[in-house]
Order: structure tokens, then sequence, then C-alpha cells
């Protein structure tokens, strides 16, 4: 089944339907569903290079994927590709991954808004006063941040999770259950997200009259490996933590290894609640001791930004939209109160 076959059997000229299956605004409902109809009967596949000359669409949102030898794969990225990638399937969406060199993101950007063959872009990995955003600012294309910048001005398109507020209420649970020692086992300082669980954490424990010691808190990537390495370090101090905030299960993973292997008991010994980003090789509530987790899915960020931006892609946004997620806190048996 091809466009001219399709136009026949409709009664519908090749231009209607085309601008039916493009979403635009001229084509009426009733055209558009008989016309949805009718593509999902036949098996109708529109050509994606006549569909280009046709509207001047690539039908492709893009993004840049770091990559250098001895650069970490990070399972959190793959899970937010997959939600990317089930709205960019549902929508007959291309979905353009660059490669790139960690220290030229921004000239990859530059170089694959140039290319012509995405009509977004996503950004991702967000710091505190990013300079990517100038740059996308600068292009015709629409783009969506996955994050924030802080002491950026807040003036672009976005989709977060509410971070501070996440760690906030989590040390606050922590220091209802009476603990006073409380370690950060934190993703790499520079980034956005790691900045604003920190200072949650510092807001709950000053509430307390309380601080967060710097020889509690860690600054790593986000693997199990580095996990054990941070929680291994804070139970040699004279004075260990009896609490301990993970920003993620992988980090989690190795934290309550090294708490196993110390003969502590999770919960009892020692208290732990890590970040969930709903990573389906890693449930919280299948560890030996189900943990406390602040929840909020990537998969499910990741669809979003995509459905947002094929939306844009065809008719744009009068303003900036910006969402704040607020993550939920599930408590389960890594926590328990203080030990005496």
């Amino acid at each position: 089944m091809n466009l001219k076959e399709l136009s026949k059997l409709l009664g519908l000229s090749q231009t209607t339907i085309s601008r039916a299956l493009n979403g635009y605004p001229e084509v009426n409902a009733a055209t558009r569903e008989r016309v949805l109809k009718a593509v999902k009967e036949t098996g109708y596949r529109p050509n994606k290079a006549a569909q280009r000359l046709a509207t001047g669409k690539a039908g492709s949102i893009g993004l840049v994927m770091p990559t250098a030898p001895g650069h970490m794969s990070d399972v959190h990225f793959g899970e937010f590709l997959g939600g990317l990638s089930e709205a960019a399937v549902r929508h007959d969406f291309h979905l353009v991954v660059m490669p790139s060199d960690p220290d030229d993101e921004a000239g990859a950007l530059r170089r694959l808004a140039a290319s012509g063959n995405v009509d977004a872009l996503v950004l991702a990995y967000m710091r505190a006063n990013d300079p990517r955003l100038a740059m996308l600012r600068s292009l015709s294309l629409p783009f969506i941040v996955h994050g924030r910048s802080r002491d950026a001005e807040e003036d672009y398109p976005f989709v977060d999770i509410d971070n501070e507020a996440a760690f906030y209420e989590a040390a606050k649970l922590l220091l209802q259950l009476g603990h006073k020692r409380i370690a950060l086992i934190n993703g790499q300082e520079y980034y956005d997200f790691a900045i604003r669980r920190k200072q949650g954490v510092v807001k709950a424990l000053a509430e307390k009259q309380l601080a967060l010691s710097p020889d509690m808190v860690s600054h790593s990537a986000m693997s199990d490996d580095c996990g054990l390495a941070s929680m291994e370090r804070f139970l040699r101090l004279p004075e260990r933590p009896t609490a301990v905030l993970c920003s993620s299960t992988v980090l989690a993973l190795g934290a309550v290894r090294a708490i196993n292997m110390a003969g502590l008991k999770l919960g009892e010994d020692i208290s732990l609640i890590a970040h969930d980003d709903v990573l389906p090789v890693l449930r919280p509530e299948h560890f030996s001791v189900p943990l406390t987790t602040t929840r909020s899915a990537l998969r499910a960020a990741g669809l979003r930004i995509a459905e947002r931006l094929i939306e844009r892609s065809k008719n744009d946004e009068a303003e900036p939209q910006q969402e704040l997620w607020k993550a939920e806190l599930i408590v389960r048996s890594s926590t328990g109160p203080a030990p005496t």
C-alpha cells in the first residue's frame, strides 16, 4: 500500500492524507480519524524521504550520547533512552542518537541541529549554569531539557523531579527516627540533580541544628563499585553514620554490600534510603532487606519529553512549559530507629 493507493481508497488527496498523518490542525478530527483507521487496517507506512520533502520535517528527535575510552556506560541513560524510544515508535518518529566526545557535547549538538536530520533536541545531564543552554537558545530548533540548570535563567522548557524536596523529605524521615549522623552517597558534584539533593539534606539537618559533615559526603559515578567504596569509607570513620542516603539504587547496591560485609544489619544497625529511578533490572523491593526509596521513573520522563517534543515539532508552544514532578517516598524495611 503506497500513498497513491491509499488516496484512491479513501477518496482524499495525497496532501490531505499527509497532513492528517502529520497532525496539521487544518485537517478536521473526523478526517484524521478516518485516515488513521485506514492506515492501521492497510498497514500503510509513510515514505520518510517523500514525507520530508512534502512537509520540510525530518520526523526525528535527537540527542547526544557522550562516549569515550574509559567513559562509563550508564544504566540510567539507557532507561531514559527507552522512554524516548517508546514515544518515537508510537508516533512513527525516528530517534537520532549522536555519539560525542564528553568534552564536545555543545559542538555535537550544534552539528546535529545543522544536519537537518532532526526536528527537535533533548538536553540531559544538566550541570549548574550549563553553557549548552545558551547555545540551544540560539538555534531555531525546539528543545526540552531533562533536569534543570542551577544559577541559569529558567526560561527554557524542562521536565525534572524536585530533587531537593525528595531528599529533604527522606532526610526528615531519618531525623524523625532519631538519626543524627546521616551520610550522603551522591552523584558527581557538578550535576544539577546532585547539587539539589545535597541541598535538601542540608536543609533538613539545619532545621534540627545539625550539619552534614564533609566526611560523610561522597560524590562519584553512579555505580555499585562506587557505592561500595563510599560506604566502606564511612564505616571506617571513628563515629560511623547511623543512616545513609544514596542517589540511586545502583549506588545502594554497593552500599548494602559493604554493610553486609561489615556484619551490620540493614534497618537495625544502619538505615538506608535510595533514590529509585524504577530500573527494571534493580528493584528496591527485591533487595534482601527491601529498600526505602524516593521514587520517580526515568522511563516516564523520557516518554513525556519525547511526546512533548513530537508535539512541538508540529505546533510550537507559546510559552516554555516547565514540569516539576514530585518524587514519592516509599517506606520499607531498610529504615528503622537510630541504634542507641
